[in-house]
């Protein structure tokens, strides 16, 4: 049985400080009505709509002009939704699919020109692949120069660490490892995430802090993960809203917060640049 989550909020607050030129939300979604498109029957949850048309509205409230739209897990492998929002959005927009590890070049390729740019695995929420198909997808899409996208917890991603530094491609992990801020810094997986991000391969998405917290609605206790991960590798941080934060069921974080939110992260305006323009524009070929 699968749970209705709640929807994004109709009338976020802006930023309380503009943001630079090219600023990207490298992680949203975008779901149009179920009657349009049907979920998968193996889901976690049922999400309203959020639609392109709604989501270009955000940005244009928070000051953001460009985008990377991932493939959320109601949709599976079928990446139809996400490959039209990307066109609809504009040249300033990228995406991550959801493949099997069987699917042909010839389709990764052509998701390669629709500008996708790396490929998830989601082990959170039911509706993707499993992490079996790790290494054999991995190698699929090193030619493409892709990276994997990996929703994951703080215990898996322990677990998982010496698989990922020894993936051919780059890995990137959603939401800061979705660690629990509870758990502490010394927390293993913590400790796992930072040792990979040193090592170079690894990237990771200020993003979800919502999902870490303790402390809502400020979130103050995950400034401390989000500062040491900088203070780690600020070349290898990006940034995004997770809009519209799928599989909240009730609370229901503000966009302009999060935006917000990365000043209590970074110690300067060359940090931010890097993190909202820069790191981007490498990592998805703005």
């Amino acid at each position: 049985m699968t749970q209705a989550c709640l929807a994004h909020l109709q009338d976020p607050s802006p930023p309380k400080r503009p943001l630079p030129p090219g600023a990207t939300d490298c992680h949203s979604h975008v779901i149009v009505p179920e009657a349009d498109h049907p979920f998968v029957a193996n889901r976690s949850y049922t999400p309203p709509p959020a639609t392109l048309a709604q989501y270009k509205a955000l940005h244009a409230r928070l000051g953001i002009e460009r985008a990377v739209i991932v493939q959320p897990s109601v949709y599976g492998t079928d990446n139809s939704v996400t490959l039209e929002a990307i066109a609809g959005y504009g040249p300033g927009c990228r995406g991550i699919a959801v493949v099997d590890a069987d699917v042909s070049m010839r389709d990764l390729q052509a998701m390669n020109a629709a500008g996708i740019r790396g490929a998830r695995i989601n082990m959170l929420f039911s509706g993707g692949i499993g992490l079996d198909d790790l290494e054999p997808l991995a190698r699929r899409i090193a030619d493409l120069d892709w990276h994997f996208q990996l929703l994951i917890d703080g215990p898996t991603l322990a677990d998982l660490e010496a698989r990922l530094a020894n993936l051919p491609v780059p890995v990137v992990i959603d939401h800061m490892g979705h660690m629990q801020t509870h758990d502490g810094l010394d927390q293993p997986g913590f400790r796992a995430l930072r040792r990979l991000v040193v090592r170079g391969n690894t990237w990771v998405k200020l993003s979800g802090n919502y999902r870490m917290s303790s402390q809502r609605p400020r979130f103050e206790d995950v400034v401390p993960f989000a500062q040491a991960l900088i203070s780690d590798n600020s070349e290898h941080m990006v940034w995004g809203t997770d809009w519209p934060h799928p599989a909240m069921l009730d609370f229901m974080p503000d966009d302009g917060s999060l935006v917000d939110a990365l000043d209590a992260y970074v110690t300067s305006q060359d940090q931010k640049q890097r993190i909202l323009v820069d790191n981007p524009a490498t990592l998805y070929g703005f």
